[in-house]
Formats: C-alpha cells, structure tokens, sequence
C-alpha cells in the first residue's frame, strides 16, 4: 500500500521530470582508473596519477589490470586497498601530531648484532622505504612542509618565537630495533633485526641569490639516495600456488629425529644460497614464501632439501664421513621414489613439479665438481618437470600476463630460468622457446629479472641465439643462411641496448645492495656474453679476432660493478662467466680478474655451479693453450668428452 501511496504523489511534484532529465544527461566517465572505479569513487583522471590515488597513496592503474576480470581477486585487491588507506591515515594523523618538529627522513640499516650471515637476509623495517610491503605511493611527510615554496625555512613553532628567528632546530636521530624470530616446530632457529633510524637533519636554507636544485636532482644526489636505492623498485609478486604470504613465520614440518639437523641446516644455511636475487629485492621472501611452505605440505619436496642439505654438509665440512653419503642417497632414493609414485597416481601436478624443480636447481648452489655419487642427469629431470609444466598449462598463463605489474607464476619463471640457459648447455632449443618469443614481441614480463636478475627481453635473446645454434649444430643451416640468421639476432640484440644507461656501483654509502644497479649491471654481464655467444656461432670464429677480444674485455669491465666476496653475487653470474672466460687468450684480464674473484669467495668457490664452472674453464683452456693460435676448442665440446652433466646456471 505504501507503494501504490508513493506513485499517486508523485505526478503531483514539478521538479522530477528536470531531474530526470538532468540524469539522462549525465555520461558515467570510463576514463578513470581502475583503483577509483574499484572503489566506486569519482577519478580526475590526472596524468600518471590521479588526486586520490596521490593522497591516500594508492597504486594508481589506468590500464586494465589482471585482478580486475577475477572476482575474488577484485575482493582482495578491495581489502589491500582498504589497509592502505587505513595506515595512511595513521600516518597522516601522526605526521599532524608531530607537527611541532621538523620533517624526518627514513632509511633502514642492518644491524650486526643479529644471527643472520649477510646482511641480505635481514628484515627490513615494516614502515621503512626498504621493506617489500612499503607503497611508494603514498603521501611524503615531507609534502606538509616545502622548504623551497614558503619564504619562512623554519617550522611553525619557532617561526611563533622572535627568539629563534634564523636559527633552525639542532637535529637529531631516533633509531627503532624491530626483530623477527622464526620457529621450526615451535623451535627458534633464525632471527633477524633491523634499525630504523628518524632522522631530522635537513639541507641548509636556499636563498634568493642561489638557484634551488631540480627536485630530481636533489632527490638522486643527495640525502634521499637510499631511498632510491633500496625502495624505488616495487617488487613482482610470484605466484607459488599460494594464495598469500605466510603471515606467520612458524611452520611445523613433520621430519625424523635422526633428520632434524638436516632440516635446520637446511634453512639455516642452505636456503640464502639458492635465490640470492630474489633475496635483494625482497628480503625473506623465498625462504618465507617458498621454501618453508613446500617443506611444510611436500613429502617430496621435504626429501630433495634434506638431500641437497647432506651434499652442502659434505662439502663444507671436514672431514667426510660415510654418515653423510649415506644421508644423500637415502634422500635422493627417497625423492624419486615419491615422484614416482605421485606420478602414476596423476595428482598433485603443482607439488610434484616444485619437487622435480627442486631437484634439479637446488644442485646448482652445492656439491663439489669431483663428487662422484650416482645420481640422474638434470635434462631427465627437466624433461619430466616439461611435461608437468604443460599439463599445469603453465605457458599459456605467461602469455596471459601483461600489464607493468605482472604476476607470472613462480614455477613457471623458475622453469624459463633453467631452460633457456639449460639448452645452451645441450645445443638444443628451448623447450618453450614459442612462448618467450612471444612474450617478446608483447614486452611482457616472465619474473626473470627479480629472479636471477637479468631483464627478460636480454633472456629471450639467449632463447632465440641457442635455436640457431641448436639448427647449426644438426646440421640444418649453411654457413650463408647461417651467417644472415646472426646478423638478425645481433641486430635485434642492439635493440636491447638502454638509450641512455651508465654501469654504477651496486653498493650504496652505507654498504647496501641497490637491486636495481644491480639488474642493470647483471643485465650488461648477460647480454655482453650472449653477444660473445652469438659471434661464436660464425663459422671459423676465433677468440684472438679483434672484435671478440673487445667484447671479452668489455665484460671483464662489468664485472667491476658486481659486488664479490661471499655476500657477493659471483655465483649468480655463472653463465656469462662462462661465454666469456672459454673465448678469452692467456693474456686477457679476464683470467686474472677471476682468479681475484674466486680468492675473495674463499670456500664458497669451491661447490656449486661456480665451482664446476672454474672446473670447465680451466680445462678449456688447458686444450686451447695447447692447441695452437688457429684452433678452437669448444667448451661443450670439453663436457661431452668427460662426462660432465653441469647445468651452469
């Protein structure tokens, strides 16, 4: 009744037909960003970034993003969105609290009173620019006051006080401690700790006389360089097949009393080793995100670590007993056992691939080049894990990945890492190389660069160099055609060159890695060599050409911006070490440079890819010093002929 009551008034008032008028005329803007339109909130539509999203330090996304078509992914990108805006009102409030004190600056600082090894591993400050889950997006304290804008330089309760007119405040520095503990079945086994220091030192005052600096200069040069160098990157968030982060760093892994100390060795010591890039950019990620919930939940996966962690015992540690071969093979046994029987059960594809994954890369961080215990090649492995991969259908959600913040899964990143270089080990193409070459005509992101630190278009490169040289090694190519195929490749290797790029120091000030010098340093190592590998491939190519002698010493340059030692990253660059050491003469620095490098690793030259790497190269070199001027000896060549089954990665 109150219905029909509402509808014989209505035709009696005079001002809705101009509202409903005025309703049709209204046109809905479909312009706005995706985060506005999530929040169902009116976009100004700003260039780069719109007002809202600026104030309330929102990631601002104008092109359509992969959350945005899924459901329950719009739900959780709605509740992150939620946190964010929550904590930046906290912060706004506090920054209006502390109003009476000048701006603070931040930066992170490892601590050495900790018992993390590298300073790598140790957890960032959750407010601080260097912590993973820091938004670069949000508001600046430092906007609510503009030293270059005001005519005043002192903040408003000495601006009030004639007495401390022209005398700006003393400043001073607070540091914060947060610690992180981590528990193994309720038993503590790592810590970390970071300091956070507040610091309100400020530049001096700019006067009318003097011109103030570019706002991006002053942020490059000066005291925001951390920040830059730790923070400016927003890292790639890997699907593992985990729905998030643990939020919570204790796990319970069910594991015999005879194996525990496998299992805390494991994490304690083998762990940082295996994804050292990974570990810059995110710290405690691959450990927290990866490893500790696949040995939790993955019988198999369980066996593989406990096996990779008796091969790192053996060959740290002195002297050999038969305990710790027998403790490899029981596990090794073991794992295959249980790939075999998940195998023909037809289940758990996801784990039964990390497990094979596991099996094969987990090799490459241990193990001395001599050891001599029976085991399966890694291409069997690999060719296993291949067809989990397309049944997993793992290549298509790569190509459907697009967009600046991509999401590819890990499995699959992991999967191009070890196949692309892999091939170049067995003068063979890529098992995938189809896809890479489309995610390279797309320019879409793989999650090479944060994983190995190499930019993924370098990679795809090194895909298309080993299919020609997999075409010239059977044979299918004359030397013409072969000849016209590299001069494509090395004109769209140039293609991969930056405009404009100058190699800089990894390390900042305070002895911090800075991820993205890093990858850019990395990426130069890497596509110098693909470059040594591609000139390779012309027929009768020698390393005492000009050309190739430039190109060797071009990359022994580089490696002067890639921090050595054994919190360096030496063992990440094994490959372009590789290419280039086996074109390089007697009397290049390259040789010299390595042999430096590898006394600052110390013990850590000594297994793992690394290590069986220097093994091949110097073999290389014994044949081809001998060999005389004119001939070539090739290194895969030198591999075949001794039985080697390195995958050098």
């Amino acid at each position: 009744m109150a219905v029909k009551a509402t509808q014989a008034v209505a035709p009696k008032q005079s001002s809705p037909p101009k509202a409903k008028e005025a309703t049709k005329m209204h046109r809905r803007s479909r312009s706005g960003c995706f985060t506005c339109r999530l929040r169902r909130k009116k976009c100004d539509e700003g260039k780069g970034i719109c007002r809202a999203c600026k104030h309330l330090g929102l990631k601002c996304e104008y092109k359509r993003p992969t959350w945005w078509t899924n459901n329950e992914q719009r739900k959780q990108q709605k509740e992150h969105i939620k946190s964010i805006i929550k904590r930046t009102k906290i912060s706004e409030k506090t920054a209006q609290m502390s109003a009476d004190t000048p701006p603070g600056l931040s930066h992170s600082l490892p601590t050495s009173a900790t018992y993390s090894v590298t300073p790598r591993t140790r957890a960032p400050s959750v407010d601080s620019p260097f912590s993973p889950e820091y938004d670069f997006n949000q508001p600046s304290i430092h906007d609510q006051y503009d030293m270059y804008s005001q005519p005043h330089m002192l903040s408003p309760p000495y601006d009030a006080n004639p007495h401390y007119q022209g005398y700006p405040p003393t400043p001073y520095e607070v540091d914060i401690k947060t610690e992180r503990q981590m528990y193994v079945n309720d038993v503590p086994t790592r810590k970390d700790s970071s300091t956070s220091t507040f610091s309100t030192y400020q530049p001096p005052p700019v006067t009318t006389s003097v011109t103030p600096f570019p706002e991006d200069a002053w942020v490059h040069e000066g005291i925001y360089e951390d920040t830059d160098v730790f923070g400016a990157e927003e890292p790639l968030g890997f699907d593992f097949g985990y729905d998030a982060p643990l939020s919570s760093q204790s796990i319970h892994v069910d594991v015999d009393d005879c194996d525990r100390f496998l299992l805390d060795h494991f994490i304690d010591n083998v762990s940082k080793l295996i994804f050292p890039i990974l570990e810059v950019s995110r710290p405690g990620s691959a450990r927290s995100d990866i490893i500790l919930p696949a040995l939790e939940s993955n019988k198999c996966y369980l066996h593989c670590c406990l096996s990779v962690a008796a091969i790192h015992l053996k060959s740290t540690s002195l002297p050999h007993d038969e305990q710790t071969d027998s403790d490899i093979m029981r596990h090794r046994y073991s794992t295959v056992s249980e790939l075999c029987e998940a195998l023909q059960r037809d289940t758990n594809h996801q784990q039964i691939l990390e497990a094979t994954l596991g099996m094969i890369f987990f090799q490459c961080s241990v193990g001395r080049p001599e050891d001599s215990l029976p085991d399966i090649p890694w291409h069997q492995h690999f060719q296993a894990g291949s067809s989990l991969v397309r049944k997993l259908q793992l290549p298509h959600a790569m190509e459907l990945v697009h967009g600046p913040t991509p999401h590819p899964p890990f499995n699959m990143a992991l999967t191009s890492w070890i196949d692309i270089l892999g091939a170049t080990m067995l003068g063979r193409s890529p098992q995938f190389a189809d896809t890479y070459r489309e995610k390279n005509m797309a320019q879409s992101s793989s999650g090479l660069c944060e994983l190995m630190g190499c930019e993924d278009k370098v990679m795809y490169m090194i895909s298309e160099i080993a299919c020609l040289d997999a075409l010239k090694v059977s044979g299918q190519l004359d030397d013409i055609a072969l000849c016209h195929h590299i001069t494509s490749l090395g004109e769209h290797l140039d293609t991969t060159e930056p405009v404009q790029f100058e190699l800089g120091p990894a390390t900042s000030s305070t002895e911090g890695i800075r991820p993205r010098q890093l990858s850019k340093n990395m990426t130069a190592m890497f596509r110098i060599a693909a470059r040594i590998y591609l000139c390779a491939l012309v027929p009768g190519a020698s390393r005492h050409s000009e050309s190739m002698l430039n190109l060797v010493t071009r990359l022994t340059g580089v490696l002067e911006f890639i921090p050595s030692g054994p919190n360096g990253f030496d063992r990440s660059l094994v490959w372009p070490l590789l290419i280039g050491g086996s074109m390089s003469t007697p009397a290049s620095p390259f040789r010299r440079i390595l042999k430096e490098r590898m006394s600052c690793l110390g013990e850590h030259a000594d297994f793992g890819s690394f290590a069986r790497m220097v093994r091949l190269l110097q073999e290389v070199w014994h044949q081809s010093d001998h060999a005389g001027e004119g001939q070539s000896v090739h290194w895969r060549d030198v591999m075949q002929q001794k039985g080697w089954d390195y995958l050098l990665i």
